[in-house]
């Protein structure tokens, strides 16, 4: 017979977790003192469940495996909410254990008692709470095969603190397998008609469930049939950037080349996305329900199809399984024009004017394309300070971003923490703005702590970007709540342990980046940003005009 948080701790080292992200709390201290006897599994402990949360959702998008998180109940559950937001958004693996309260007391409003299955339901693929210890481990088989089928995304357990003390003799359950959905024949029969009658076809990629295999499937079938690709919002690492595929990424602040591809294009094939606002230009670019041209549309989860699109070619099929069948097909198309025409637009709009500012973001972005290794993870947050890594860096075949989809602020640490306590030889950059780097800099504590520091560049412009710069177009000359007082970066910085220091010139970043690349723990480069250069090719000046 062993404890409720005995088992639990069992079951989780036999599904194989290594890493554990949270904040400890007195309601599951019987899970706590189990996972004593599991050196193998690592505790990272964080200074607060948002940032754990973030870590827990970053190791899904990283790595495919659920990224586990444990918080206390009431606070440090709703704490852990944007999390959970961010992952169910983003298509990641994660599963949220949240200590409740004992059993005899629920629906009484205990202290800190919260109804997660109401609280979480509309943000996680399944909401469940453990009532009897001998369901741990029928739980945990089912939690993990969830958060990682179909269409990835958060599981949130609660477990009462009571049920964690009872014992059972319920053992673990082997390590789930997972089915992944294979095309049918005739779904690709009907793909290949549907490419036989275009003349401009585009591949719009994005969502979760791929591996390394999958990828490069990906890029023999869209290089060897000179097929144009771009990428949802924040799924430029999907496909190597360099290829001559690529034609930039279908997000937030498309390019009038990319606009227009989508436009013009006669045949779209939605690879494993899910037809964000974002990728949708708001549903404005693509007309709900048919978008008045040919659509193929597969994806991983069959309730995806048909949701917001009906396409002429559904195909229920994972990303991995179908692009292993695509990768053998010839289309024999006749598109090499325009293929080449949207790769010349893209690199076209690669080109960034220099801008007479102290700071450059173009130069520095320029700088860190020929300076990264090409395996380096990149993370952000939120804010206008992305848009240089998001659309002017080219991601190699094994660079990797993690970027939230729910457009989460204070994103970019905790992810680039994560990031380096999985993959502590390679090298780890964070981009943050000022306002969204103080969402979660506490985190630098746990960096430190856990001995996984990254590399930080905190774009300081003293505003928060974004809204001002949408305040300067619909409200041009009333700026309000946008302007940010901000404390001393680097001494911030320093006293968790970083190498830190300002940069107020773009001759200057160089040599800085070298000291911080060579700093064993971690580093933290603060630049001088005018907020007047909002964006890479408009000014607030511009802007407000």
């Amino acid at each position: 017979m062993q404890s409720g948080g005995q088992i639990l701790a069992n079951c989780l080292a036999k599904q194989g977790v290594k890493t554990i992200f949270g904040v400890p709390g007195e309601s599951y201290l019987a899970v706590l003192d189990a996972l004593v006897d599991h050196p193998e599994i690592r505790l990272i402990g964080n200074r607060n469940e948002g940032g754990a949360a973030f870590m827990a959702c970053a190791h899904g998008q990283l790595t495919g495996q659920p990224g586990i998180c444990m918080v206390t109940r009431g606070p440090g559950a709703t704490n852990a909410s944007i999390g959970v937001h961010s992952a169910m958004q983003g298509s990641n693996p994660m599963i949220l254990f949240i200590g409740q309260v004992g059993r005899d007391m629920r629906g009484r409003e205990a202290f800190q008692e919260v109804d997660y299955r109401a609280f979480f339901g509309p943000i996680a693929k399944w909401v469940t709470e453990v009532d009897d210890a001998d369901r741990i481990s029928e739980t945990l088989a089912r939690a993990f095969t969830v958060a990682q089928s179909g269409r990835p995304g958060p599981v949130v357990i609660a477990l009462p603190e009571d049920m964690l003390r009872s014992h059972s003799n319920a053992k673990p359950s082997p390590k789930v397998k997972l089915a992944e959905a294979a095309p049918t024949p005739e779904a690709i029969y009907d793909l290949k008609k549907a490419f036989a009658r275009a003349e401009k076809p585009l591949l719009l990629i994005g969502g979760g469930g791929w591996n390394a295999e999958g990828r490069a499937d990906l890029q023999t079938f869209v290089e060897q049939n000179n097929l144009p690709v771009a990428s949802a919002f924040r799924f430029q690492d999907l496909l190597d950037n360099h290829s001559p595929s690529y034609i930039g990424d279908a997000g937030l602040g498309k390019t009038p080349a990319l606009k227009a591809t989508i436009e013009d294009a006669d045949l779209i094939f939605a690879l494993n996305i899910r037809f964000g606002e974002n990728t949708t230009d708001g549903y404005q670019s693509l007309t709900v329900p048919r978008i008045g041209k040919g659509l193929i549309h597969s994806h991983i989860s069959d309730l995806e199809l048909g949701k917001i699109y009906q396409a002429d070619v559904p195909i229920h099929a994972g990303p991995n399984a179908l692009c292993k069948v695509l990768a053998q097909l010839d289309l024999g198309g006749s598109w090499q024009g325009w293929a080449t025409a949207q790769r010349a637009a893209y690199e076209e709009s690669m080109a960034l004017p220099a801008r007479d500012t102290a700071v450059d973001m173009g130069a520095i972005i320029t700088h860190l394309q020929s300076t990264l290794p090409e395996n380096a993870i990149l993370t952000n947050g939120a804010g206008n300070f992305a848009i240089w890594h998001n659309k002017f860096f080219h991601y190699g075949a094994d660079a990797r971003l993690l970027a939230p989809q729910s457009g989460a602020m204070g994103y970019g640490l905790p992810a680039a923490i994560a990031a380096k306590a999985e993959h502590p030889d390679r090298l780890v950059l964070c981009f943050a703005g000022d306002g969204d780097f103080q969402m979660n800099m506490q985190e630098l504590g746990t960096a430190m702590q856990a001995g996984a520091q990254p590399i930080v560049i905190v774009v300081n412009n003293g505003v928060y970007g974004t809204i001002r710069m949408h305040q300067e177009r619909d409200y041009p000359n009333r700026q309000s709540f946008t302007k940010i007082e901000n404390p001393d970066f680097v001494a911030i910085a320093k006293a968790y342990g970083f190498h830190a220091e300002t940069v107020t010139q773009t001759a200057d970043f160089p040599e800085a980046f070298t000291r911080a690349a060579a700093s064993t723990t971690g580093a933290l480069i603060e630049l001088l940003v005018d907020p007047e250069y909002i964006t890479p090719k408009a000014t607030l000046s511009q802007i407000r005009g």
